[in-house]
């Protein structure tokens, strides 16, 4: 017996239901569609990402609809234009057997008119994007003020992404005696603040504990040093053979640099972030839902409405500015009662966060070391072997075995099976045998007991390194903003740029010892509108000022550098370096359609593009390497500052 019979829906609702291969509720089904379903109340549901929210409010919504008023009667407001899009296909699907239901999505990016035509014509249900629902109000094109219910789903990501004065102004617009339901992961004051100014007496529904992260992830940390971020990913890749997962940077500019670099590298990668066009985001999804892509790199505002099964791992390549989002991302993965992984590539200046995200989803993190080379060839050398028993035979290739047979004549089968493995194998333990240890050493009690706001020395003996850089107030930096600019040039943590002390033409600031190479590296290869920035190690030790070459100057320079200029760089934030290029996880790493590919992760940094490529890396002498699909491999123009991905339909045009 379905147990979605004894919630109380309609007989319709039950076909579409069964249509849909739905058998059981989820937790915060059963609780939440019975209640909605036998009064008419506002609701607070506290539930994580992957727990079933729009068809525990998708189910009643449409059974209170009346079919037969074509007057908008319900609301729903979702974070970003994919969740909406997924919500309107959704509450389509529910109710494909309730004659007369109109549902549409209005959103940023696409044609306003047309979203207009399409609501004169009769929507009972809208689902919207904040934005531009109050676009759309402000223009008159859209009358909320007579609808009986409102539902605000992924309430704490709305917020997170800045929306609280239009969902502020949209709900003023609706009606008081109307029913909000309220749906989201994690219950921050914003989201409170909501529920008390626009509900009234609420029903709570909470599955698990509130703010709780789901009991299908696992939690697994890796610590390397920075420089090595980028290397650990493609490491973790090689090692997870079958791989299908999101790859979270925080910024767009990280997200388009690390999806280049997987591609580059042969991964079947690709970017998802604000500065694509709508169509190059949904080719990206549509290669992403059918597994042409495997490591989906994406910005935490882009990949909302992510809704894509089986996905294995979530992969934190920088944690969250918000670690509330955390929470949100390791969502992605351990879907519908399945297993999964939410994997963090830290440093030990981000440490404490890890304790700060275990108190947050009340659950442990396991700290594991990044695999070594010959782990990692262990790995997809079985993969191999497994991959190569469970192949189907295509009969075809008969009529070709009398000419194979012929070419590999008085070959073993011992001989056979080894050199047929070799082909792939070799160039794994070719790159891998000369690769160096990646884990930085760091013990689980020493995060623990390990306070990264303790006061650091301001000197250049002992815990850290001073540096002099040649840009300063005149380049609209203040301390704030070179920190930020700084760390983010550099890929580093918000706390391992420190002591920033920014004058009019020049600028000092700290940093631990082991990221000095990667400073001086970087900064000495990045230009400022044409300029080349200069980094140099100070001699000054907090007290007196000293130029670069030493000279006191009391509190300060003397002169000024001939060299100085304005602006931010546009563009410039990696370093350089010749990368060796290396076997990706191919042939015996992940799923690939159509075969092993030519191509190899690399070593180096991420950052800027290599000079020239390593003629040393193995290659397939041709064949059997997949195509890429349409799409997926699209870039979008870099911007010059690595900030968040901010939601495009945030300010409503005018008329």
């Amino acid at each position: 017996m379905n147990k979605f019979e004894q919630l109380g829906l309609s007989e319709s609702l039950q076909r579409a239901i069964i249509d849909l291969g739905f058998e059981n509720p989820t937790e915060v089904q059963e609780k939440a569609i019975p209640m909605l379903l036998e009064q008419d109340t506002d609701l607070v549901a506290l539930a994580q990402t992957g727990t079933g929210k729009t068809a525990a409010f998708g189910f009643p919504l449409i059974q209170k609809i009346d079919a037969n008023n074509r007057n908008t009667q319900a609301l729903i407001l979702s974070p970003t234009r994919e969740l909406c899009l997924q919500i309107t296909n959704e509450i389509k699907l529910y109710s494909k057997y309730e004659k007369g239901i109109n549902v549409v999505a209005i959103y940023g990016g696409a044609s306003i008119t047309e979203q207009a035509r399409e609501i004169k014509r009769g929507a009972q249900i809208i689902v919207a994007t904040p934005g531009r629902m109050q676009d759309m109000i402000n223009r008159g094109l859209v009358n909320i003020k007579g609808i009986d219910y409102c539902v605000l789903d992924e309430a704490d990501e709305m917020l997170n992404m800045g929306f609280y004065e239009d969902i502020v102004s949209i709900l003023s617009d609706t009606p008081e005696e109307k029913s909000t339901w309220l749906f989201s992961a994690t219950m921050p004051a914003e989201v409170a603040r909501i529920a008390k100014k626009f509900m009234e007496n609420p029903q709570e529904i909470t599955v698990g504990a509130k703010n709780s992260g789901s009991a299908t992830v696992s939690h697994e940390f890796y610590l390397v040093n920075a420089r090595d971020r980028y290397e650990a990913l493609k490491r973790l890749a090689d090692a997870n053979p079958d791989i299908f997962s999101v790859v979270f940077c925080r910024t767009k500019r990280d997200t388009q640099q690390v999806a280049e670099k997987l591609i580059e590298d042969g991964y079947n990668a690709a970017a998802l972030h604000g500065d694509l066009s709508q169509a190059q985001r949904d080719s990206v999804m549509k290669s992403f839902r059918g597994r042409q892509i495997q490591m989906l790199v994406a910005t935490d505002v882009a990949a909302r409405g992510i809704d894509v099964d089986n996905i294995t791992h979530v992969v934190n390549y920088q944690l969250p500015d918000e670690i509330e989002t955390y929470n949100h991302r390791s969502g992605r993965t351990g879907r519908a009662g399945k297993l999964g992984t939410s994997i963090v590539i830290v440093t030990k200046s981000e440490l404490r966060k890890i304790s700060s995200i275990e108190r947050i989803i009340k659950q442990k993190f396991e700290e594991k070391t990044i695999p070594s080379g010959i782990e990692i060839c262990e790995i997809q050398l079985l993969h191999l072997a497994n991959k190569i028993k469970d192949t189907e035979v295509d009969h075809e290739i008969d009529n070709y075995l009398p000419a194979i047979n012929n070419v590999l004549e008085g070959l073993s089968k011992e001989e056979l099976i080894k050199k047929m493995v070799s082909v792939e194998f070799n160039r794994f333990i070719n790159y891998y045998k000369k690769t160096r240890d990646l884990s930085a050493q760091s013990s689980g009690s020493e995060r623990r007991e390990r306070d990264d706001r303790e006061p650091r020395e301001f000197t250049n003996s002992g815990g850290a390194v001073r540096y002099f850089v040649n840009i300063g107030s005149r380049d609209n930096f203040d301390w704030m903003t070179l920190k930020d600019y700084l760390k983010e040039t550099l890929d580093l943590g918000r706390d391992d740029v420190y002591k920033v002390d920014v004058k009019e033409g020049f600028s000092f600031f700290n940093t631990d010892p082991e990221h000095t190479d990667k400073v001086m590296e970087t900064l000495n290869n990045v230009t400022l509108e044409g300029r080349r920035i200069n980094v140099e190690i100070s001699k000054n030790d907090g007290g007196g000022r000293r130029d670069h070459n030493g000279r006191s100057s009391g509190g300060g320079f003397g002169g000024e550098r001939k060299s100085f200029g304005g602006g931010r760089s546009s563009g410039g934030g990696g370093f350089r370096s010749d990368r060796n290029a290396a076997p990706r996880s191919g042939g015996f790493g992940p799923k690939r359609e159509g075969g092993f590919s030519d191509r190899a992760p690399r070593e180096g940094g991420f950052g800027g593009r290599s000079e020239a490529r390593s003629s040393s890396a193995p290659r397939r002498e041709g064949g059997f390497a997949p195509r890429r699909t349409e799409g997926f491999s699209d870039r979008a123009p870099r911007r010059s500052e690595g900030s968040s991905d901010a939601p495009r339909e945030r300010r409503p045009r005018k008329s």
